[in-house]
Formats: C-alpha cells, sequence, structure tokens
C-alpha cells in the first residue's frame, strides 16, 4: 500500500508540474519468417538453444523447444503516433505477425497496449503510477524508470537475465553485453532496464530547397554567415519564388522542441575541445541544453525571428502536429533542421513527393552543412549506441516468457521481416543483395520508419551484412531519388563524436525530474525565441535559473560528483 499511493502522490506531482512548465484485425494469413527470401529461414526455438538441464526447463513450464506446455499472456507496449492515414498500433498485419510467431514458437499470447509517442514520458508514469504498466515497458527516459525502481514498481533484469541467459541466445548475440549491461549499477549490481541498439547513429540534418538556390543562383550554403544570407535571399525574393503566395513564404522553420531541431546550429557555439567529463555532467538533457554557449546558438535564432525569417507560429503546434510539414509541402518553407532524412521518409506521403506534386518535379529539399565551430569542425554530437530503453514493472508476472518476447523479437529473420515487409510487396530484393522499400498501403502502412516501433530492441535498419545495410538505406525511400538519400547520410555523421558510457551508478538527483525539467527547457527556449531582442538575456536567463534551481543544478552537482569518485582528475573516458 505504501508503494502505490508513493506511486500516486510522485504521478499527480509530475502532471503538476507538467501543467505549470507549459509544455481492424487482419484476417489474412501472415508469412513466418522462415519463408522470407532475404535471410536464411527463421530456426524455431529448438533443443539447441535450450539449456542442457531439463530439470530447469520443466521448473519454468518449458518444453525442450523453449515453448510453455500451458499458454503465457503478455503485455507489450507500443508507440501510437496518431499517424493519418496509419493503422492501429496495437493491431495491424505487423502486430498478427508477432503474435502469431510468439504462439507458435513459445505459445506466449502477445497483446499491445498503445501508448502516445509524443507525451509517452508522462504516460509511462501515469501507468506505473495505476499499477498498469504493460509486462514489457519501454521509454527515452532512464529517470523515470530509476524513480519507480527505488520505489520497488521495477524488476531488477540482473539476475533475470543471468539465470536464463541459455534461453536468450538471439538477444545476447545481437545487443551484447555492452547494451544489456550498459546501465548496470557498477555498486549495487542492479539493472533495471537494457538498451535497445541503435543501428545508424544518425541524427539530424540541415535542408534546404534546391530549386530555390537554383532560381536565386546561389550556392549551397557552408557557413553560418551564408546561410544567414540565404535567409534573407529567400525572404527578400518572395515573389520570385512564390507569385501570389509571396506573403506565405518562411525562410526558416523550426518547431516547439527547438533544442532538437536546431541541433546542428547550436552544436556549432559548443567548444570543440570539450570534455568527456563536462558532456556527462552536463548531458543528461539530451537536447544538449546544457553546453557550453548554447545560448549563443539560441540567441542567433532569437534574431531570425526577429529579422521575419522564422516561422512566426512555430511554438503553438505540438509534435505530432502535421501543420508545419504541410507547409513544406505546399512550397512555403526554405530551409529546417530535423530528422536526418525527415523530408524523403513515408514513402507517397513523404515531404519531398508532396512538394514535387504541387510544386514541380524539380522542387527538392536536399541536406547542407553550414555550422562549422570555432575550430573549424562541423561537430555534430552522436548518440551512443543505444536507444529506448526497455524494462519490465514490477507488476510483471511472466518474466522469463517477457524475456523471450525480447529474444524472439532481436532474432535476425524476424527483425528483417518486421522492417522490410513481404517481398514483392513491400519491399523488393536487388541483384546486390539489398533491399528497396515499395510505398505500403492500406493493412501494410508502417506506423514508423522501418517499424522501429515493433522491433524494439532495435532502431534502424539491419541486413546482418553492413554493406547490404548501407545500400539498403540508400534505396530505401520509395520515390526518392538515391543522390538525396546518400548526401544526408554522409552529412549526418560526419565530423561526429560518439557519445561514450561514463557509467557511474545512479545518480539520485534526477530521480522523477525527466519530464518537468523537459518542459522547462522547452517552455525556456519557445519564450527565449520569440522574446524581442533586448530582452532576450533577460528572458533566457531567467528560465535556465528557474531550471537549474527546480532540480538541474542538483543533478550536475551530483553527476560531477560521481564522476570525480569514479575517474578522479581525469576528464577522458577510455
Amino acid at each position: 500500500m505504501k508503494f502505490l499511493k508513493a506511486l500516486s502522490v510522485l504521478a499527480v506531482s509530475t502532471i503538476f508540474a507538467g501543467a505549470l512548465s507549459g509544455c481492424t484485425t487482419n484476417d489474412k494469413p501472415t508469412p513466418t519468417a522462415s519463408s522470407d527470401p532475404v535471410t536464411s529461414s527463421a530456426p524455431s526455438a529448438s533443443a539447441t538453444n535450450a539449456p542442457s538441464n531439463n530439470a530447469a526447463l520443466e521448473k519454468l513450464g518449458l518444453d525442450a523447444n523453449l515453448k510453455f506446455k500451458e499458454a503465457r499472456k503478455i503485455k507489450v507496449e507500443i508507440y501510437d503516433r496518431g499517424n493519418p492515414g496509419g493503422t492501429k498500433p496495437e493491431n495491424n498485419f505487423y502486430t498478427k505477425y508477432i503474435k502469431d510467431g510468439m504462439l507458435r514458437d513459445h505459445n506466449v499470447d502477445v497483446t499491445f497496449v498503445p501508448v502516445p509517442r509524443w507525451t509517452e514520458g508522462e504516460a509511462i508514469n501515469n501507468l506505473l503510477a495505476g499499477n498498469q504498466a504493460p509486462d514489457i515497458s519501454l521509454t527515452y527516459s532512464y529517470p523515470t524508470i530509476q524513480t519507480y525502481a527505488n520505489m520497488g514498481g521495477v524488476l531488477d533484469l540482473s539476475p533475470l537475465l543471468k539465470d536464463n541467459k541459455d534461453l536468450l541466445p538471439d538477444m545476447w548475440k545481437y545487443l551484447t553485453e555492452a547494451n544489456i549491461y550498459w546501465d548496470k549499477d557498477p555498486s549495487k549490481g542492479t539493472l533495471w532496464a537494457i538498451e535497445s541498439r541503435l543501428n545508424t547513429l544518425n541524427r539530424t540534418n540541415t535542408f534546404v530547397r534546391e530549386d530555390w538556390l537554383k532560381k536565386l543562383n546561389l550556392q549551397a550554403p557552408k557557413t553560418l554567415p551564408e546561410f544567414e544570407s540565404m535567409l534573407k535571399a529567400f525572404k527578400d525574393n518572395a515573389s520570385t519564388l512564390l507569385g501570389k503566395d509571396a506573403d506565405k513564404i518562411i525562410p526558416f522553420s523550426t518547431s516547439f522542441d527547438v533544442g532538437w531541431r536546431t541541433d546542428h546550429l547550436t552544436a556549432a557555439y559548443a567548444p570543440n575541445n570539450i570534455t568527456d567529463k563536462d558532456i556527462y555532467t552536463h548531458d543528461f538533457d539530451d537536447r544538449r541544453f546544457l553546453y557550453p554557449n548554447y545560448k549563443e546558438g539560441i540567441k542567433t535564432l532569437n534574431k531570425w525571428y526577429n529579422q521575419g525569417l522564422v516561422w512566426k507560429d512555430f511554438s503553438l503546434y505540438p509534435a505530432g502536429d502535421k501543420t508545419e510539414d504541410n507547409l513544406m509541402k505546399a512550397g512555403y518553407v526554405g530551409a529546417f533542421m530535423h530528422n536526418w532524412d525527415y523530408p524523403y521518409r513515408n514513402g507517397a506521403d513523404s515531404i519531398q513527393t508532396g512538394l514535387q506534386k504541387l510544386v514541380g518535379p524539380d522542387a527538392a529539399y536536399i541536406a547542407v552543412e553550414p555550422f562549422a565551430n570555432e575550430a573549424g569542425v562541423y561537430k555534430k554530437f552522436l548518440s551512443g549506441p543505444v536507444d529506448r530503453k526497455i524494462f519490465f514493472p514490477a507488476t510483471n508476472k511472466e518474466p522469463v516468457a517477457s524475456l523471450l518476447y525480447l529474444n524472439w523479437i532481436s532474432k535476425l529473420d524476424n527483425r528483417v521481416f518486421l522492417q522490410f515487409g513481404e517481398e514483392g510487396v513491400t519491399r523488393q530484393t536487388m541483384p546486390d543483395g539489398s533491399v528497396k522499400t515499395i510505398a505500403a498501403t492500406g493493412e501494410k502502412i508502417m506506423n514508423s520508419p522501418a517499424n522501429i516501433d515493433y522491433t524494439i530492441t532495435s532502431n534502424g535498419l539491419d541486413l546482418g551484412d553492413p554493406a547490404k545495410t548501407v545500400k539498403s538505406i540508400a534505396n530505401g525511400y520509395a520515390g526518392i531519388d538515391a543522390k538525396y538519400i546518400e548526401k544526408a547520410n554522409q552529412i549526418t555523421t560526419h565530423d561526429g563524436r560518439v557519445g561514450k558510457n561514463a557509467n557511474v551508478g545512479a545518480i539520485k538527483a534526477e530521480n522523477g525530474q525527466g519530464q518537468a525539467l523537459k518542459e522547462k527547457r522547452d517552455t525556456l527556449l519557445n519564450k527565449a525565441v520569440v522574446a524581442p531582442v533586448d530582452k532576450f538575456d533577460a528572458v533566457y536567463d531567467a528560465g535556465m535559473k528557474d531550471y537549474l534551481n527546480s532540480g538541474g543544478q542538483a543533478i550536475i552537482d551530483e553527476r560531477t560528483a560521481a564522476w570525480e569518485k569514479s575517474f578522479g582528475k581525469e576528464t577522458t573516458l577510455k
């Protein structure tokens, strides 16, 4: 009762803090992985993968093929992105593939529980507090997991993984000890979550209208001044570019998530010699919000906004809203920063395809690289090879069945099928062994790129062959010339600095702070961008003071102390 009461109090406080800070069942047969021509036939769970101790299997209720003698039931979290024209995330062609496979191979009945993608932090908080979180849950916020773990609300995966390792060969091979034990407490040995694998470290890119550059006889910008001059040229030549719609021109667009959407700009202001210690102590916010000189990047955006170069309504639309996408498709937006391949995603519904339908075949966005730091380096701060955090709430009564699910979803053949779908329907295998996607329609539409919401141990394409994977990425965008993908893929990690794992144990000051600090950050950045130029410093500094006083500084201090306890005076990780 104490635990449930504590959970309820935490949920209410989390929601209150957020308010203050402001931010058809498919009845057709589903192909099994074993019929898939891209990879070798998919083995069912077999005695070769099972531990030799039959008594141990009997105790778990499993036969020699790792199939439960009596059916088990588990619930699995699935993100709901609210895609127009998409399928029900919890009930579609791909969920049927998974459900059928888990029943066939392990006699486990799977139910998917949809969670809104764009408010997933708040949603998983509420589910945990209400004792209703799915057996297999995931989130991008490790502090959320840590908070509930400290209250007894999350299972320690360390003994479960050790005792059942022989049952999970595919998961161990795919994730390796690095991802599985990434979050293991170095002193206590507890493990509250495993990290899914980020196959490509591609993060964001800067895009500009290639046809507008040509029309105004401009070169692709290679410096910040050139980029700024380009934006001014777009505005000054609106009639040339848009004719009667000149008043609708948006030289540069961003969204309420300023931190993500201006990443290349703000990264250029960070010192080139920033240390691993500085990154660790200030990097609990994944928008690099606390990096040195970050404020200067936002000040540049504030200047642009006050010069009429930035979409004036950017802060009014929440994540998932398609207003900005539609403005891009309509041809009004000259430049923006976003996910590394954003204008090319979604096949026939991609921004690039929509733009060309409305404007003409020459209309296109191209990735550019204009933001170098003080050392002349186009620095990109990249993630480590980790992504979503997968955990089991304490209410999970089927941890072994849940582990078998993670192993099943990690099998190469199952991953490939979910990433690409059916041969001849949603994909075509090329002579070189790479795969080209075919625009999906109806029940076989994927709600997320490469179905990453279902391949929860994996984010990004992976055919088990690096060369084939790279080629598949390039030709994997239906209706998009591969040259645009190749350029974007090259730029997004150029001069990249890959994140390292400074595992110094739990940081207590982070408990319960993830969502509240995120919302304070977004509110601060939105207010700072739209402030009058002469009010910018006051608005930014007041927001930062509030952020730090609300828990941010305590996290920095505790992380600094933890680093120094583990690494002493060292500032670089090996």
